[in-house]
């Protein structure tokens, strides 16, 4: 799949030799065109990806198709209701079918000779060819494709990890707030000219929040405990209390891919908004009221979500070239939330706007500062970036098997 070679197979292997646990990378993983080539023909089919949620694809024949990597996806609602991904590319001769983006269709046709596939993957159209040509050989190649609790993750490869741990222990969490009865309200598209390891690096901690987004701190508790925990205060105790009285868990639970638990908002605060005040006035289904705090899940390499009893809000971070990353978020509303009545969009995005803008000027920064003669990886704190410790880990113990799985 890698168009790398052997010696540079081997140059990374020693890189990651190099490369110290409790430490930000050797230079040349922030910069090197290679290592890019690496990551996203190695360490990225091998993973588990959030794309998005099933809300996206309210009935037969909606489609998303976007672009990891080199490789072209498209991921569409069936005509049994059966949500199905394939590799989006044409199996007579490569061309890519449909254009990244959303829409509706009725079946899948390659603008380059007509071939035609039914929107579960076969081919049933192909002009002109020879009496023993057999269709059933030539459908679209699917991709992994796992919902949980409305949200949609994929894996290029067969060697991705075992899905059902993660799925065991978050659908609990995700389950009272109902996602796949959720509607998206608002995309945005935010370029980033830093690596993506830097941008996730970014959103891992919190150890830069207190000084570099006041909206967020005003709601947010950014002083977070290792192991994104929640345990030091009265306030955080009396939540802990109450949310065990109403069924609702706090305790965080983690894999080596992915972490999640729910968390308590500062003191009198019912959201995660410019004020603490809900943005959507219709609930996505929450037990318990208003003041039951969110829930985060994260997976390696790159996506976290949040959920409020009011939304539900999504980051990737999309690799486009050794220092460009492109940041997807997406804002989800119940589904019968009206726009103008129930919530306005400006106050819906405002906060995760203002952040993203705010990390984006972060990494843009760190890497400038990395490319220069000057780097030389620094330690992190073992208190405040617990989780940038954990992506580390993850990312040196995924490069390496890819690299010696080679």
């Amino acid at each position: 799949m890698s168009r790398l070679t052997s010696p540079e197979y081997s140059r990374i292997r020693e890189l990651l030799d190099d490369a110290k646990g409790g430490h930000t990378l050797p230079q040349a993983f922030y910069t090197d065109a290679g290592i890019y080539d690496f990551d996203m023909s190695a360490v990225f089919p091998r993973s588990w990806l959030m794309v998005g949620f099933e809300a996206e694809l309210p009935e037969p024949g909606s489609y998303m198709a976007f672009t990891i990597g080199r490789n072209p996806v498209v991921i569409a609602r069936s005509r049994d209701g059966t949500v199905r991904a394939f590799h989006n590319t044409c199996r007579h001769r490569g061309s890519q079918i449909c254009p990244d983006g959303q829409g509706q269709i009725r079946k899948f046709v390659c603008p380059y000779h007509k071939w035609t596939y039914d929107l579960d993957g076969r081919l049933i159209g192909a002009a002109r060819m020879p009496s023993d040509f057999k269709p059933g050989d030539h459908g679209l190649q699917p991709v992994q494709l796992e919902l949980l609790a409305g949200c949609i993750y994929i894996a290029l490869t067969r060697d991705a990890p075992d899905f059902n741990p993660f799925r065991n222990a978050v659908a609990p969490l995700l389950a009272p707030y109902k996602l796949a009865d959720a509607k998206v309200a608002f995309q945005s598209t935010l370029l980033e000219k830093a690596n993506w390891k830097l941008v996730m690096e970014n959103a891992r901690e919190c150890y830069h929040c207190a000084a570099s987004h006041p909206e967020l701190k005003r709601t947010f508790q950014v002083t977070i405990e290792p192991g994104f925990a929640f345990n030091g205060s009265e306030h955080n105790r009396r939540f802990a209390a109450r949310m065990a009285e109403l069924g609702l868990s706090t305790a965080p639970v983690q894999g080596a891919w992915w972490h999640a638990g729910r968390y308590p908002l500062n003191p009198g605060m019912e959201s995660v908004s410019m004020d603490g005040k809900p943005v959507v006035a219709r609930q996505l289904g929450a037990a318990g009221g208003t003041e039951i705090g969110g829930v985060r899940w994260a997976i390696e390499p790159n996506n976290f979500c949040h959920v409020l009893p009011d939304y539900a809000f999504m980051f990737s971070a999309i690799p486009v070239s050794p220092q460009e990353t492109r940041v997807v978020s997406k804002w989800l509303v119940h589904k019968d939330a009206v726009e103008g009545v129930d919530f306005t969009i400006d106050s819906l995005i405002e906060l995760w706007t203002a952040t993203n803008l705010q990390d984006r000027e972060l990494a843009e920064n760190n890497q400038r500062g990395v490319n220069g003669l000057g780097y030389i990886p620094g330690p992190y704190s073992q208190d405040a970036e617990d989780l940038l410790i954990c992506f580390g880990n993850w990312y040196r113990a995924a490069a390496r098997s890819a690299a010696e799985a080679v």
